[in-house]
Parts: structure tokens; C-alpha cells; sequence
């Protein structure tokens, strides 16, 4: 769906912009024993479809590996792709979670973007994977 903005707007870039091809992987090497890997970073930004203004927020992945695990550097390269990307909060989140599945083939994943507040309002969102076999 295509959206317009209203009055003034500033440059931005299209989601064709977001390179998933950075992200990286390594071999876990404990396959059989689940743990959770979480990381965190404040330093997010993507802009406003709308305006093209700059939404600032925290990005928090939180897995359980199967085989593979995202190796840090080429995560933090493939963030620094949506830096002007217009993308809604709600696209975002699933279109991380999306990317990394794909990469990192999961048991189990949760991307979480939790943005500063932005005209009086505070945003956070969700998105969820579990694999079809994935254990309780």
C-alpha cells in the first residue's frame, strides 16, 4: 500500500534499501542444549514514511539456536540499512524478524522495536517465531 505524505516531507529511501545479503552466521556448537540469546541496541533509527523524519528506538532480538547463530558485526551493518528507510514500526518488526529466520533458521525468535516517544505517543512492537518443531 502506497501512502502519501501529508504537507512537507524530507527524502527517504525505499525498503529496497534494507541488505539482508550482510547478515552473517557461525555454527553453534551446542545444537542439542537450548539456550537464549539476546541482543539489544539503542542506537536504531529508521525514518518516517511519512515525513522522513528520523524514529529513534531500541531493537531487541531475543533466539533460541537451532544449528547457527548471527554473527554481531554483519547484524549491526545490516541495522545500519534501514537508517533511511521509511518503514512503519509494525513493518519493521517483521520484516527483521523475516530476514534473520531466513539466516539464522531459529527454534524459536522475538524481534522487539521499542521507539522514543514521537508526538506524545510511545510505540513498541512485536513479532514472534517458532519453529514447527521447536521443544516447549
Amino acid at each position: 500500500m502506497d501512502f502519501e505524505p501529508h504537507g512537507r516531507t524530507r527524502p527517504f529511501e525505499g525498503v529496497e534499501s534494507i541488505d539482508a545479503s550482510l547478515l552473517e552466521t557461525f555454527p553453534y556448537e551446542y545444537p542439542g542444549r537450548a539456550i537464549e540469546i539476546e541482543i539489544v541496541t539503542d542506537e536504531f533509527t529508521t525514518v518516517c514514511p511519512w515525513s522522513g523524519l528520523p524514529d529513534f528506538g531500541t531493537i531487541t532480538v531475543r533466539y533460541v539456536p537451532d544449528q547457527l547463530c548471527v554473527e554481531l558485526r554483519s547484524f549491526k551493518y545490516y541495522l545500519l540499512t534501514y537508517r533511511n528507510v521509511g518503514i512503519f514500526y509494525e513493518h519493521l518488526v517483521n520484516r527483521v524478524l523475516d530476514d534473520l529466520v531466513r539466516a539464522v533458521k531459529p527454534r524459536k525468535m522475538l524481534i522487539e522495536a521499542d521507539y522514543k516517544v514521537r508526538g506524545g505517543l510511545k510505540t513498541r512492537a512485536v513479532a514472534t517465531f517458532e519453529a514447527a518443531s521447536a521443544p516447549s
